[in-house]
């Protein structure tokens, strides 16, 4: 096949003592699956048919760093567990969905919050606040075969060496197989599909210079610097 134009390479992220890296295929971010944060987005906390927003591949960043996004003052931190997973599918059964997942890797949703808001507000979507370039720091991901399957256990941001955000993954109102299985009713599932957990509550701003740590229990500590 020849191509009329140069082909995007595939993006592709470490994973933890391999030198065999993930390529990405889509990136699904369940909102407000953590009832805390849920409240203090000014949402009532009960449990409803989770909502799912984009990101893109190439947000996912493994580097490290997280440069300041332009066209906003207002740029949010949150921490969350991301899945990776190995094959897919649709109609996917809520026991048999764990049987897809390659592995878990810590990571942010950076959010440009006033640029969100303002798009709440009008009714519009969501992406000029979610997914903007490396909007999405990733750190390593662990293998489910090495380190098992992660659905308890503490989940936690500081910055600066301050707690912003901590919680427990057993808090999150949706499930890691229930959010597989959800997501299969409505697209086909594919290796490579990467599924960003939600964020418990904390969420707050950053600032060019701070120190971000994302801990995810089980995983090594992640660490991100704003530039």
């Amino acid at each position: 096949m020849t191509y009329a134009i140069e082909a995007s390479l595939t993006v592709a992220l470490p994973i933890h003592g391999s030198d065999e890296t993930f390529p990405v295929r889509r990136v699904y971010c369940i909102g407000r699956n953590y009832a805390a944060h849920a409240i203090e987005m000014g949402h009532d906390p009960d449990r409803e048919d989770p909502f799912f927003f984009q990101k893109n591949a190439d947000n996912l960043d493994p580097s490290g760093t997280f440069p300041y996004p332009p066209k906003s003052e207002d740029v949010h931190h949150e921490v969350e567990l991301a899945v990776m997973l190995k094959s897919g599918g649709t109609n996917i059964p809520v026991d048999a969905a764990l049987d897809h997942v390659f592995g878990y890797a810590a990571s942010l949703d950076m959010t440009r919050r006033d640029l969100q808001g303002a798009q709440k507000k009008l009714g519009r979507p969501w992406e000029i606040g979610k997914a903007f370039e490396r909007s999405a720091p990733v750190g390593p991901i662990y293998p489910a075969g090495e380190i098992g399957h992660l659905s308890e256990g503490a989940i936690k941001l500081t910055v600066n060496g301050d707690i912003r955000q901590e919680g427990d993954l057993n808090q999150m109102i949706w499930k890691v197989p229930e959010m597989i299985s959800y997501l299969s009713d409505y697209f086909e599932l594919a290796a490579g599909d990467v599924i960003l957990s939600g964020t418990p509550a904390g969420v707050g701003p950053v600032a060019r210079g701070d120190e971000l740590v994302v801990d995810v229990e089980g995983l090594a500590p992640f660490s991100v610097e704003v530039v």
